[in-house]
């Protein structure tokens, strides 16, 4: 964009145009020179040879549109050279926008006839100037683009508000206001394409859509709404786009509106969301994503367009939308004809390489990934492709790329239609006419601009190619039919040379698919679908080990969905989440099962950040916010939690899977996962009991943490330990509800229902598991605990083992008060003087106990096997209990702890075989926990989870891992003894 404020054409310092040849120069001469013999003004500004003389000559010489303008009326030449260009537009846009007023000192308003001539002259005036301002080089396409969409809403607004009022004078409608008349009419007139994006072009159709309210009061008779309305948009039309001897306004349509072949002009607001509800259809949600309120009633035009959200941008993606949008693209093609990429005759708008791809390209991220996030919701095709950079679903060349194509075919778009003012996308066929674009682009050659063009047209059509029509054969040929009772030969030839052992099995597998057995491939579309990805899945699965293995529990997936046709259109063209989803059924059991159980999940891996940005608090919070964005009650605030977790906790599960995340930060984000999640749940609790028994007085709560919650080393499939603590006045008797409630039978009342909030099973399975053993007395105790009760029990009370867990504890949410309070009285515990050597022996029998109650199942129970992590979590518990710090380590996680304080007991070298041990026992506990549905990793485990579990520990095969595993095991049991001196 030319940063040149607003500046007379007349200070223009370069031509950067050339005239089509000397005959139309010498034309254009003659015409000037005759309108200069009538017009001082003019002959004064084409005086001298200046650089803006040879600018007007070459635009006037290259497009006839504007020399017949001059023609007709020089004088927009003369205000177009010597009045700043930008005061002007303004001017025009707002006479436009009051042309249904009365002027100024007069009562009575313009006729139709009036407002017609007045809106055609505007406009016609802006055109003029814009497309000289273009040619130029003093506005770039944006600027363009938006004069011509703020005229076009102007002119729409204007022709509306004189509907309304002469509805209003004829006794029809009864409008709120006169000076005013669309204000709270309940009338909607939307923009849509590119008036809604702002991105008019130069000769456009403007669409748009037009719905009413007939309950907005303001008409006469509200059961002929539909009559009037209908009466009053052919007005319109007929306002806007008829010629008459000052042309037309805007070629105007209506087409876009609900089944338009069946329905009227204007269309009830109800029977529209209906409508689009029950019938909508995806090329309608894609044109929604720039619909604009452009006239009318605008408030109720966003209201409509908010209503009308969760059609455009859905929470879950109908994955169908991307096939079913791209085979709109390839109606256009058959209609239009599309062929390969050449100049001459090539549409820029609809051929390949062209406009629409680009726009295509955009809005088909958008329908997927708008509904997840918000900020893929704008209309703009510029704005769009930030966003999608921004939200990592493209990169930056690809941004800049597209963005540059985009703008540069407009440019030539609109070049095109400023030959004629026609609506035409089409680049001539003759050497001469392409020559007239190629100059207007202003390219000194054809050969030059044409290699731009091809260059901008190639990269366009790659960019869309890789989002829509990847390659999916074979790479190395071969049978693959399953079709009829018996095998083909060649086919099991073809699956044993992918890499199935058992060729004859796997067919009949797929043969069972296509036979329309399951749910999932039901429907003729669904099972067409799969026999387009079946090539493309099974070579994925031939290169995964145990291909047969994975080929099976992608089988049991299958059977298991409920339908497939989303899924199916989804992987089909989306190759990287087909070889997720190969790993997956390769590796991880579990993740399979809640994919086939939640298919929904399948929406977060659609974003293209999953792999490179880390689930950090900030994160998650972020998504959660957007998650819950809109007032939510009780119960389905709870049904949306388990929703955002369950969803949250697989994808933690898939980076770490893929090895994006290590052992350490997936505990990390699954603790701050549930700390958000608690901290809701505990929110919602409260105002609950507020909403039913009212509030104790002084009352505060607070979630203390225990376990591997507090010490933030979650996993998968944790409970969560917890202490509800509470504190209230002294003289608090009972609650102020309708049913109020003592203080103890009040927090008791609370906890049991935060317990039922967390664990209780809902739609959407349950949210936590809750562990609350820990409090006070253990199961014997009270559910929740007052403050200065558990201060005096830890102190005076609390066996050894209790303050081992205390040195796990973190405050997780509730009131700040009362948090900081309880995390002094878990450090005042803590720092209590003990006798090193009780401590020592009461850990040491604790480990024993458990070791005789609770056995490992296996050298990969990595909890429970001597040496394993209890041992090396009761030494950091040891330390803490022992050593005397202040430095506030409860809470967290036992690498901090062993790496701070394990090297006042034993060796650098020894210390280091500690931290690197307990980092490889968390990397591969983790893992497990993530793949499979318990912790025992039996022989048959999935041949891909036993793959990255020996890359996680850099052996070449399980009996090294195993080996390795005992060698670390013993090393730990040892200084566990060293340490506790026992």
């Amino acid at each position: 964009m030319m940063e040149r404020g607003d500046i007379c054409l007349s200070a223009l310092e370069n031509n950067p145009l050339q005239p089509l040849n000397k005959a139309s120069e010498k034309a254009v001469l003659a015409l000037l020179k005759a309108k200069a013999k009538d017009d001082a003004s003019l002959a004064d500004c084409l005086a001298s040879d200046l650089p803006v003389k040879q600018f007007v000559v070459a635009a006037l010489s290259l497009s006839p549109y504007l020399r017949d303008t001059v023609e007709r009326d020089a004088d927009v030449l003369v205000r177009a050279l010597t009045r700043p260009l930008q005061s002007q537009l303004d001017v025009l846009v707002t006479s436009a926008r009051n042309a249904w007023q009365a002027p100024e000192g007069q009562d009575i308003t313009p006729s139709e006839a009036e407002v017609m001539r007045h809106l055609r002259r505007a406009k016609g005036e802006l055109a003029f100037l814009v497309a000289l301002a273009d040619l130029a080089r003093i506005f770039d396409a944006r600027q363009s683009t938006l004069w011509l969409s703020r005229m076009a809403e102007a002119a729409v607004s204007a022709a509306i508000d004189h509907l309304l009022l002469s509805g209003h004078q004829a006794g029809q409608l009864r409008v709120k206001s006169v000076s005013d008349p669309s204000a709270a009419s309940g009338l909607i007139v939307l923009g849509m394409g590119k008036l809604g994006a702002g991105e008019l072009n130069y000769s456009s159709d403007i669409d748009l859509v037009v719905f009413f309210d007939p309950d907005s009061g303001i008409l006469a008779e509200p059961e002929r709404a539909t009559e009037l309305y209908g009466r009053m948009m052919r007005r319109l039309v007929r306002i806007l786009q008829e010629r008459t001897g000052d042309g037309y306004v805007f070629r105007t349509d209506l087409r876009l509106r609900p089944d338009p072949g069946a329905t009227p002009l204007a269309v009830p607001v109800e029977a529209a969301l209906i409508y689009y509800e029950g019938r909508g259809q995806n090329w309608e949600r894609a044109a929604f994503i720039k619909a604009r309120p452009v006239a009318g009633d605008l408030a109720a035009g966003l209201a409509f367009l908010k209503d009308l959200s969760p059609f455009v941008f859905r929470k879950y993606l109908d994955y169908a939308a991307i096939a079913d949008i791209h085979s709109i693209k390839r109606q256009i093609h058959s209609h239009k004809g599309h062929g390969a990429i050449a100049v001459k005759g090539h549409n820029v708008k609809l051929g390949r390489g062209g406009i629409r791809e680009i726009e295509f390209f955009v809005q088909t991220q958008q329908l997927i990934a708008g509904g997840r996030m918000p900020q893929l919701r704008v209309r703009s095709t510029e704005e769009a492709l930030v966003a999608l950079e921004e939200a990592r679903w493209i990169g930056t060349a690809t941004r800049r790329a597209l963005t540059e194509a985009y703008w540069f075919l407009r440019d030539v778009e609109h070049r095109i239609q400023m030959v004629h003012d026609e609506q035409s996308h089409e680049l001539p066929t003759s050497a001469g006419e392409l020559k007239r674009i190629a100059l207007l682009c202003g390219f000194e050659t054809v050969t030059v601009f044409s290699n731009r063009l091809e260059r901008i047209l190639r990269l366009v059509e790659s960019c869309y190619a890789r989002l829509f029509e990847e390659e999916d054969a074979l790479s190395s040929g071969g049978n693959l039919v399953f079709t009829g009772q018996n095998d083909d030969p060649g086919t099991l030839e073809t699956l044993k040379r992918l890499g199935f052992e058992r060729p004859g099995d796997m067919a009949k597998i797929i043969r069972t698919w296509h036979s329309g057995r399951y749910r999932a491939t039901q429907s003729v579309e669904a099972r067409e679908r799969l026999t387009e990805l079946t090539p493309r899945l099974l070579q994925r699965f031939g290169m995964s080990r145990r291909a047969d293995e994975a080929l099976l529990r992608f089988d049991a997936f299958l059977r298991g969905l409920p339908a497939g046709i989303q899924l199916f259109s989804l992987i089909g063209s989306n190759l990287p989440l087909l070889d997720l989803l190969v790993t997956v059924m390769a590796a991880a059991p579990r993740l399979a099962d809640i994919i086939a159980s939640r298919p929904h999940v399948f929406d977060g891996m659609l974003d293209p950040a999953l792999m490179v940005e880390v689930p950090t608090r900030s994160y998650l919070t972020g998504r959660l916010k957007s998650f819950l964005t809109g007032s939510l009650h009780y119960e389905d605030l709870l049904d949306r939690l388990r929703i955002f977790a369950a969803e949250q906790r697989f994808l933690i599960g898939i980076r770490l899977l893929t090895g994006s995340i290590d052992g350490a930060v997936a505990g990390s984000a699954f603790t701050d996962l549930a700390d958000l999640l608690l901290a809701e749940v505990l929110a919602a609790v409260q105002a609950e009991m507020e909403r039913a028994h009212g509030r104790i007085a002084g009352g505060r709560v607070a979630l203390l943490g225990m376990g591997k919650l507090g010490s933030r080393e979650l996993t998968a499939g944790s409970d969560v330990d917890l202490i509800l603590l509470y504190e209230h006045d002294d003289d608090a008797e009972e609650s102020t509800g309708e049913k109020p409630l003592d203080p103890v039978r009040y927090y008791t009342r609370f906890t049991q229902r935060l317990i039922a909030a967390l664990s209780a099973p809902m739609a959407e399975g349950v949210l936590y598991a809750v562990d609350m053993r820990l409090r006070p007395s253990g199961n014997k105790g009270p559910v929740a605990t007052r403050l200065h009760a558990f201060a005096r029990y830890q102190k005076e009370e609390a066996w050894t083992w209790e303050h081992m867990a205390l040195s796990r504890a973190r405050l997780i949410a509730g009131d700040t008060q009362l948090m900081q309070e309880a995390a002094r009285v878990v450090a005042d515990v803590l720092l209590l003087p003990r006798d090193t050597a009780k401590i020592a022996a009461d850990v040491a029998e604790m480990r024993a106990l458990i070791e005789q109650e609770k056995p490992p199942h296996s050298l990969f129970d990595l909890k429970l096997v001597p040496g394993g992590m209890i041992d090396l979590e009761f030494m950091a518990q040891f330390l803490v209990l022992t050593s005397g710090a202040s430095d506030g380590f409860s809470g967290r996680p036992t690498v901090e702890i062993l790496a701070a304080l394990a090297g006042k007991a034993v060796t650098d070298d020894e210390r280091q075989l500690l931290l690197t041990t307990l980092r490889l026992y968390t990397d591969l506990t983790q893992l497990i926990r993530v793949c499979l549905n318990d912790d025992r990793l039996a022989e048959t485990a999935p041949a891909g989870l036993i793959d990255r579990l020996t890359r996680l520990a850099d052996c070449p095969d399980l009996k090294t891992l195993e080996a390795e595993l005992k060698r670390r095991g013993k090393a730990v049991r040892r200084l566990f003894y060293r340490i506790l001196q026992v």
